[in-house]
């Protein structure tokens, strides 16, 4: 086997395409995640949260995306190497960036009421 096949054997495989937005919005966000799975997994959260479902849980995410399972996604968030810090820090150098110095305020809405019901998306 020559050298040029044993390099592209080990080279990892590109990430599995979702939207364009979505893309190239986590594009700038892809050399934080060492493994493409993890970053497959950032886009189809990002999906997910855009999505007209209702309730953004995992399960639903997972289904909304074409998943088999949320494990995956579960997986990512609980035990996945990256870093939250970096990951925050890119994102606020990115907001000030597209603000140019114009100020804004934040609203927070959190009215703290309690969850309603019984049942979870799990079942």
């Amino acid at each position: 086997m020559d050298v040029e096949l044993q390099i592209l054997k080990h080279l990892p495989r590109d990430p599995q395409p979702t939207v364009s937005i979505i893309d190239e919005y986590c594009s700038e966000y892809k050399d934080l995640f060492k493994e493409v799975r993890n970053y497959e997994c950032f886009k189809y959260l990002h999906l997910g949260i855009v999505s007209q479902i209702p309730r953004k849980s995992l399960p639903e995410i997972a289904k909304v995306v074409g998943l088999n399972s949320p494990q995956s996604l579960h997986h990512f968030i609980a035990n996945s190497p990256w870093s939250v810090y970096e990951l925050k820090k890119r994102r606020l150098k990115r907001i000030k960036n597209a603000l140019k110095g114009e100020k804004i305020t934040l609203i927070i809405d959190e009215t703290g009421d309690r969850k309603k019901g019984n049942k979870t998306d799990y079942g």
